[in-house]
């Protein structure tokens, strides 16, 4: 399988490069910015990541997440399971409660052009994300993983959110979920990637 992939680790990228070092797969890295002329010719929207798996074009983090997964049997319960249903179910959450927050919160504050910015927006921003925190640290065994045993998709999503979230300084995170971060973020795969 010959994988190239585009994007800085700096951006959701970090994802897609942590799941191919857990997974073992060979891949380049293209450190790119998005809107960039190369970038462009792969996607018309110009945002990153972009994967190119055997010259076919996949964009978008989560469904670079969900190929890889389902093409590597990992990090996935089979399509059709309830489990299936659950960890999906998980999935999106984390990017509607979560993601969102983090993500027009970095919009609004170096993104969208600055006439266009509205920087008060950014504490409603990180007060949802610190009140769906709270919830998952609720009603949520982190011992392992977000779904038991098995890491899945959902835990690459909510360590980069909680990633990004420490980098824009949002509230600290409830305790279940900083021990949850802190031994997710000494996993040797994401190390290597954080330190490439």
């Amino acid at each position: 399988m010959d994988i190239k992939i585009y994007g800085h680790k700096f951006s959701r990228a970090f994802r897609v490069l942590w799941m191919l070092e857990e997974l073992g797969l060979n891949y380049v890295s293209y450190p790119t910015k998005p809107h960039t002329k190369e970038l462009l010719k792969l996607s018309p929207k110009g945002k990153i990541p972009v994967a190119v798996v055997d010259s076919v074009v996949i964009t978008d983090s989560t469904a670079i997440l969900t190929y890889l997964a389902e093409s590597n049997s990992s990090f996935t319960f089979p399509a059709g399971t309830f489990e299936r249903a659950k960890q999906d179910s998980l999935t999106f959450m984390l990017l509607d409660e979560l993601e969102t927050c983090v993500w027009n919160a970095a919009k609004h504050s170096f993104i969208l052009p600055s006439d266009k910015r509205v920087s008060s927006l950014k504490p409603t921003l990180k007060w949802e994300f610190s009140q769906s925190l709270e919830k998952i640290a609720a009603h949520m065994n982190l011992e392992n993983f977000l779904m038991g045993e098995i890491m899945t998709i959902p835990d690459f999503i909510l360590i980069h959110c909680l990633d990004w979230s420490k980098a824009a300084k949002f509230k600290e995170f409830p305790e279940a979920i900083s021990n949850y971060h802190s031994r997710m973020v000494q996993r040797p795969a994401y190390r290597k990637v954080a330190n490439s």
